[in-house]
């Protein structure tokens, strides 16, 4: 590539989406030059997250293409743009979200409740925007997805999105850790606080709903109930630490019901009105429902008012309201003391 620390564009290879449902292509793109603040990232792998799929099949309108996308980039930092301090060529980093770290929310230390984070992210206004991804025909490509773009070889990012990584953490290990593996962990330790004994109900059990799951183990959780329709993610809920598994079909034919307890708090992964509805039933009157997935952008869960009423509460929590670099450090400590045993969840692709 183009030497970006020596001031001018780089030429890099990155994964763009052309078009709703287009599929990615391998292209040569020029990356603008480093900007203050900026760090270039030579990414070694990549994480394919839910969100990343949305965002590039159309199902999200508001998508601008041509894009890259890409949000769970690990690597080597290639070059610093000036004047940026704590990193430098040659460190090892996870890429995680962007935040502004100037407003009331970032200031208190809740970067994922940051005030522009849509914007940030979700808006491709991150490091790296606007119009400074572009094809050699000059037809601007956009970028800064969670401020990194990380299907690309090269990402910009900033400071606020990285996470110094020890040498004995394998990168291909290491890029989920920065949005599905902490937003699945997160919302147990973070969100839910979840102490020795408790109780969990995780429904859907992809990446995100295997890492609450890990982390209730780790946490000391007294029950850990999985539901998810793919009876080898039961299988492997179950190696990783849920006391019990189950169907969608059981729960609608009652199995909830016939534990004989009433559980502490649940995390729904699935975004299904259905699953969240049954959730919000199996908790106890102080329970608590966190909710990860939107499901379609148009989807309503109906909950009965009566359900409410006596006391549980049901509220969201994004990238399991965590600060990366606490959090990211914090569950590569249990992964190296075997209590987070991601490796049997993360599938890695030579590309």
């Amino acid at each position: 590539m183009t030497s970006a620390a020596a001031g001018g564009p780089a030429a890099i290879r990155a994964w763009v989406a052309d078009a709703p449902d287009s599929g990615l292509t391998l292209e040569t793109l020029e990356l603008d030059e480093i900007r203050p603040g900026e760090v270039l990232v030579r990414v070694a792998a990549v994480g394919v997250c839910h969100t990343d799929i949305v965002y590039t099949d159309g199902s999200r309108p508001a998508a601008p293409f041509p894009l890259v996308a890409g949000h769970e980039g690990a690597g080597v930092v290639a070059a610093v743009g000036p004047g940026t301090e704590d990193f430098a060529p040659g460190d090892r980093v996870v890429m995680s979200f962007s935040s502004c770290g100037r407003c009331p929310s970032c200031l208190a230390g809740r970067p994922a409740r940051c005030s522009s984070f849509r914007e940030l992210n979700s808006g491709f206004g991150g490091p790296g925007s606007g119009g400074r991804l572009t094809r050699r025909n000059g037809e601007k490509v956009a970028a800064g997805f969670f401020g990194q773009s990380s299907f690309a070889e090269h990402a910009l990012t900033s400071v606020r999105n990285l996470v110094r990584l020890p040498p004995d953490v394998p990168l291909h290990l290491a890029a989920p850790f920065g949005c599905g593996i902490q937003t699945g962990a997160g919302a147990v330790l973070n969100a839910l606080r979840l102490q020795p004994g408790d109780t969990l109900l995780v429904t859907g059990t992809g990446a995100v709903g295997l890492s609450a799951v890990m982390a209730a183990r780790a946490a000391g959780a007294g029950v850990i109930v999985a539901v998810d329709p793919v009876a080898s993610r039961r299988a492997l809920a179950l190696t990783l630490g849920a006391t019990h598994a189950l169907d969608p079909a059981d729960v609608a034919a009652g199995a909830l019901g016939r534990l004989g307890m009433a559980l502490d708090f649940a995390i729904d992964t699935s975004g299904r009105p259905e699953m969240i509805r049954a959730a919000v039933t199996a908790v106890h009157s102080a329970g608590v429902v966190v909710l990860i997935a939107a499901g379609g952008t148009d989807a309503v869960a109906d909950i009965p008012l009566r359900d409410l009423i006596v006391g549980r509460q049901v509220r969201g929590a994004v990238e399991g309201d965590a600060v990366p670099q606490l959090l990211i450090p914090r569950l590569l400590e249990l992964w190296r003391s075997g209590q987070f045993p991601v490796g049997l969840v993360v599938v890695f692709e030579h590309v």
